[in-house]
């Protein structure tokens, strides 16, 4: 008898097992396949798709207010998105559901929080109180660890960054009208980032009923 060793052909699983190479290849194959098939099904969904009964596009000054949430980087200490767990529906409110997301580009989600959870802050806290919140967190909640962000009181929302915003979101499906748009500008005309900002947040999550 020889003692040759026979070298593995076709895929088998000792060809597998041995060549790092084309295991990488495999698994990556595999990932993709299954990926595939978990999310594309998810664009052809009506509730993933479709906004929720009553859901609005944001407004002129909550669209610069969302820009100004991004541009200072609050995501990276909320997310939006409250998960159906008890605990948290305790604490936040209802749980988030993928029509409430239709118009966001790009969502907010996350899931660092070292702050609180923010998608059911619309309508909780006054106007006032976001104020004195941005000026000086530790004036509202002495333990918060949040920056200050005093000069959004004086900056002031540039309006001709309105439409061509709002022209971008409408070509992927955001259903912002000639008119909406041509009124952006005048809409936001004298309004401090501050104030664009309070009412991004005082919008978010209450579409849902």
């Amino acid at each position: 008898m020889s003692d040759d060793k026979v070298t593995p052909r076709g895929l088998s699983h000792d060809r597998i097992e041995t060549n790092n190479g084309l295991m990488i290849f495999l698994i990556l194959l595999v990932v993709a396949i299954g990926g595939l098939v978990e999310i594309v099904p998810l664009f052809f969904q009506k509730s993933t798709t479709e906004p929720i009964a009553g859901l609005q596009p944001y407004t002129a000054l909550q669209l610069m207010g969302r820009d100004i949430y991004q541009r200072e980087g609050c995501y990276n200490c909320h997310s939006q998105m409250i998960r159906p767990l008890r605990a948290e529906v305790l604490r936040y409110g209802h749980y988030s559901v993928a029509g409430e997301f239709v118009y966001d580009h790009p969502f907010q989600w996350g899931s660092k929080r070292t702050g609180p959870d923010l998608h059911r802050v619309g309508g909780k806290y006054s106007d006032e109180w976001h104020r004195i919140h941005l000026n000086n967190p530790r004036d509202v909640v002495p333990e918060s660890n949040m920056p200050s962000y005093p000069w959004l009181s004086e900056a002031q929302v540039d309006p001709s960054d309105v439409a061509p915003h709002m022209k971008a979101l409408r070509t992927v499906g955001v259903p912002y009208t000639d008119a909406q748009i041509e009124q952006g500008a005048e809409e936001v005309k004298g309004k401090s980032e501050q104030d664009a900002l309070i009412a991004y947040l005082q919008v978010l999550g209450r579409s849902l009923k």
